[in-house]
C-alpha cells in the first residue's frame, strides 16, 4: 500500500497542479495582452508555442528515459514549468517569451506521458483509475480562473497567481524525487518487446489512429476552451472580466462532476458508446454557447460543455489503453497526436480573430466538434474492436 501510494499520489498531485498552470495561462492571457501591448495573433503564438512544447515532449522523453531512466526524467523535465512560469511573469522580449512557453510545454507534456502512463499500465486496463487521474486535473482547473480572480480583484494584480502556481509546480518536483517509481522505460521496452512479438504493433492498428484523431481534434478544442474564452467572453461586452473568469471555473466544476460520473460509468457501459454520447452532447453544448449572447444561457452552456467534455480524453486514451500497455512509444505518439491539434487550433483561432473578430474565430471550433462526433460514432459502429 505505502509503495503504491508513493507511485500513485505524485501524480496525481502533479496533475492537479498542471490542471491549474494550464488555466492560469488563459486566465491571464488578456492581462499579458493589455500589458505587452500584443495582438491576438501573437497571443495565439504563446498558445500553439505551449502545445508545441507538449508535442515535443512525446519525442524527447522516450529517449532520455532511455539513458537515465525514467524518474530522472520526469523530474528534469517537470523543473521546467516554475522556472519559465517566473521567466514569462517577468514579460521579457516576445521571442523569450515563445521559447518560455515552449519549455513551460515540455514540462507539462512531460508529467502528462508519465502519469497517463504509470495509471495506464496499474490499473488493469480499466479507465476508471484514468478518469480519477483527470479529475485532479479538473480540479486544478476549476481553481486557478478562481484564485486568478480573487487576487487581481482584491489588487494583487495577475503575476501573484502566478507566484502561487509557481510554487505548486515546484512542490510537485520535489515530489517526483520522492516518488516510488516500480520501473524505467529501458526495462519497460525490453518487456514490450518481448510481449509485443505475438502483438500487433500500434502503428498498424485502426484503434490507435481513430483514437488519435479524436483526441487531436479534442485537444484542439480543449486549448482553446481553457486560453481563449475569458478572452471570448469579454470582447462580447456582455459580462465583467471577474463573471468571465469565474465562468471558466463554473467550467472546471462540472468537469469534476462530469469526471466522476464517468467513472462510475465506464465500469457499466461501454466505453465507445459513452464517449459517442459525451460527443454529442459537447456538439450541442458547444453550439449553444457560440450562438447566444445571452449570459444566463451561456452559463447553462458552458456548465453543460463541461460536464460533458468531461471524460472524453480519458475515455479515449483507455479506448486504445490495449493497444498502448507497456510501450512508451506508443503512448507518446497518441499524445503528440492530441498535442497537434492543440498547437494548430489556438493559432488560427488568433489569427481569424485579428481579422474577423473574436466570436467569428470562435465559430471554427465547430469544425473540432463535428469531427469528434464523426469518429466517436465510428467507434462507436465498430463496437469491441476499440476496447
Amino acid at each position: 500500500m505505502k509503495s503504491k501510494f508513493r507511485l500513485f499520489f505524485p501524480c496525481y498531485f502533479s496533475f492537479f497542479v498542471n490542471g491549474a498552470m494550464v488555466l492560469l495561462v488563459g486566465a491571464i492571457l488578456p492581462y499579458i495582452i493589455e500589458e505587452a501591448g500584443i495582438n491576438y495573433s501573437v497571443a495565439g503564438g504563446f498558445l500553439s508555442a505551449f502545445a508545441i512544447g507538449n508535442l515535443i515532449a512525446s519525442f524527447v522523453n522516450p529517449p532520455m528515459a532511455s539513458k537515465i531512466g525514467r524518474k530522472a526524467t520526469i523530474i528534469i523535465f517537470s523543473a521546467l514549468i516554475p522556472v519559465m512560469l517566473f521567466v514569462i511573469t517577468l514579460l521579457p522580449p516576445v521571442p523569450v517569451i515563445y521559447a518560455a512557453f515552449v519549455l513551460v510545454g515540455i514540462g507539462r507534456g512531460s508529467v502528462s506521458i508519465i502519469n497517463n502512463a504509470v495509471v495506464n499500465d496499474n490499473s488493469n486496463g480499466k479507465p476508471t483509475a484514468l478518469n480519477l487521474l483527470h479529475m485532479t486535473f479538473a480540479a486544478g482547473a476549476f481553481l486557478a480562473p478562481f484564485i486568478t480572480s480573487l487576487y487581481i480583484g482584491n489588487g494583487f494584480g495577475w503575476r501573484a497567481p502566478a507566484y502561487t502556481i509557481i510554487a505548486g509546480s515546484a512542490l510537485s518536483v520535489i515530489l517526483y524525487v520522492w516518488m516510488e517509481i516500480d520501473y524505467n522505460w529501458p526495462v519497460e521496452s525490453k518487456k514490450g518487446k518481448n510481449e509485443g512479438s505475438m502483438a500487433q504493433p500500434f502503428y498498424k492498428s485502426p484503434v490507435f489512429y481513430v483514437c488519435g484523431l479524436l483526441l487531436f481534434l479534442y485537444l484542439g478544442l480543449e486549448n482553446c476552451v481553457n486560453g481563449w474564452f475569458v478572452t471570448y467572453f469579454k470582447s462580447m461586452n456582455i459580462m465583467s472580466s471577474a463573471y468571465a473568469t469565474n465562468l471558466v471555473s463554473v467550467t472546471w466544476v462540472m468537469v469534476m462532476l462530469g469526471r466522476l460520473t464517468t467513472a462510475k460509468l465506464s465500469a457499466v457501459i461501454d466505453k465507445n458508446r459513452l464517449i459517442f454520447a459525451y460527443c454529442i452532447a459537447t456538439a450541442v453544448f458547444f453550439l449553444l454557447l457560440i450562438a447566444t449572447h445571452n449570459l444566463y444561457v451561456i452559463t447553462f452552456a458552458i456548465a453543460g460543455l463541461g460536464f460533458f467534455f468531461a471524460g472524453i480524453y480519458p475515455t479515449g486514451v483507455s479506448c486504445a489503453g490495449s493497444v498502448l500497455k507497456g510501450s512508451d512509444t506508443a503512448m507518446s505518439m497518441l499524445l503528440a497526436i492530441a498535442a497537434l491539434g492543440g498547437i494548430i487550433t489556438p493559432q488560427i483561432v488568433g489569427i481569424i480573430a485579428d481579422g474577423a473578430g473574436m466570436a467569428a474565430a470562435i465559430t471554427v471550433l465547430l469544425i473540432n466538434a463535428a469531427g469528434m462526433l464523426i469518429l466517436s460514432g465510428v467507434g462507436m459502429k465498430k463496437g469491441g474492436t476499440l476496447g
